[in-house]
């Protein structure tokens, strides 16, 4: 999938998104490289993992809608606006994260360590 945007992603702004807990809530499942976060999940793959395994497009297309790859998914569709359940009015028609926001995100994962982390 082509960028979202003709701006470069930040990669500060993209672990500043990863590691929030009002946002996208990414470590509510995955895991990674931040020792500031106490409470990261378990129920998807480490962020380093899942970052040496895809290119930026194919990240991009995943965190855009990874239903589109897994039908059986929990995660968000962070850019999709159609197509879903249970969305509040309020938020109809919007979608989680922005294009840059999203950008963002791309530009932080594809920055990361690949390593997995040992914690």
């Amino acid at each position: 999938m082509s960028p979202l945007t003709t701006s470069p992603g930040d990669a500060s702004r993209g672990r500043a998104i990863v590691v929030s807990r009002q946002t996208v809530l990414c470590l509510l499942c995955h895991n990674g490289p931040f020792p500031e976060e106490r409470f990261q999940g378990n129920l998807a793959p480490e962020l380093g993992v899942s970052v040496g395994r895809y290119s930026a497009a194919q990240l991009r297309a995943r965190i855009v809608d990874s239903s589109r790859f897994n039908l059986g998914t929990i995660m968000p569709a962070y850019y999709r606006t159609e197509g879903l359940n249970r969305v509040a009015p309020k938020f109809v028609n919007q979608p989680i994260l922005s294009a840059q926001e999203i950008e963002d995100v791309v530009a932080f994962l594809v920055g990361m360590n690949t390593k997995p982390s040992t914690q």
